[in-house]
């Protein structure tokens, strides 16, 4: 409907021709993640932050010093039931000048209040308009992601967010490193694959209800695992595939004289329908098996 479109507003005393520049500099204000040219038209480019949102947009319009326009021709956000959110949609920068000022106005036409990521995205680009592009054309400098490193307080509760889990065992970081990468050793379930080599695949699945396949894409001896889950298919939730595209990460810490293992599996968030079961489970998983198979030599059978 008219009027209910996402929208916001900026008034700086720096040229059109400076507005314009800044907008089309996308890296130096929204992420130095992107990947592609930004600043002409008809190119594609990618923006990802982590495994919570990640899109590709198309310059569909380019008018010097007056409008810039991206169409949202891919999108995908690990916390909303609806991870299509986005598709279609048209981000229209228009810059007018305006009692010897300069007004940029900025509109996501598509992102609506009854969107389900409306109000996490809306506060997301009023940060990244009102402050860190605003910062790029008044002061030549924004406040982009850096890798890895959200900028707007949404994105850090989105990491935040995920299914984490901790313990502290008095085995060495060596033996906790050799351990989780025994995924035989601890995780119930049939597994293929070398599952303790960096970029090898190994799939699991539990019977009929739980299939995944990960890619170890970081493995630093006896400091940190990540498994990046390729495919996945959960039978007893209508979303079968909600584990594709997150990540499953091992962080191996010495802490006086004790070592702690950190668990995370980023994007199984809250508002995955998973949550509730996949949490469980990787809390006996995570707690006792794999505590079990560092400190006596043996996993347990947690699921009976």
């Amino acid at each position: 409907m008219p009027g209910l479109n996402f929208t916001t507003k900026i008034l700086v005393d720096n040229s059109p021709a400076e507005v314009f520049n800044a907008i089309n500099n996308v890296r130096g204000w929204w992420s130095e993640e992107i990947e592609g040219a930004t600043d002409t038209l008809n190119a594609e480019w990618k923006y990802h932050y982590q495994d919570v949102h990640r899109c590709t947009m198309k310059i569909t319009e380019l008018v010097p010093n007056q409008k810039v326009v991206w169409q949202v021709l891919d999108n995908y956000f690990s916390f909303t039931k609806d991870k299509s959110e986005w598709i279609g949609n048209a981000i229209v920068f228009e810059i007018t000048e305006k009692d010897n000022q300069t007004q940029l106005q900025v509109t996501q036409v598509g992102l609506v209040p009854e969107k389900e990521c409306y109000d996490i995205c809306s506060n997301a680009w009023t940060t990244y308009i009102q402050k860190s592009l605003y910062s790029l054309i008044t002061t030549g400098t924004g406040q982009p992601n850096g890798k890895d490193n959200p900028q707007t307080e949404d994105e850090k509760e989105l990491a935040r967010s995920s299914f984490t889990s901790s313990f502290f065992v008095t085995q060495t970081p060596a033996e906790v490193f050799a351990a989780i990468n025994n995924v035989r050793g601890w995780w119930q379930g049939e597994i293929v694959g070398n599952t303790d080599k960096l970029n090898a695949e190994f799939s699991y699945r539990m019977k009929e209800i739980h299939y995944s396949k990960q890619q170890i894409i970081e493995l630093t001896p006896n400091e940190k695992i990540v498994w990046q889950v390729t495919d996945s298919e959960l039978s007893s939730f209508k979303d079968k595939g909600e584990w594709t595209g997150t990540k499953i990460i091992f962080e191996i810490n010495e802490i006086n004289n004790k070592t702690q293992v950190r668990f995370t599996h980023v994007g199984l968030v809250p508002a995955f329908e998973c949550y509730g079961d996949c949490s469980w489970a990787w809390g006996q998983l995570v707690q006792e098996s794999l505590v079990s198979l560092i400190t006596t030599g043996k996993g347990v059978n947690v699921f009976g």
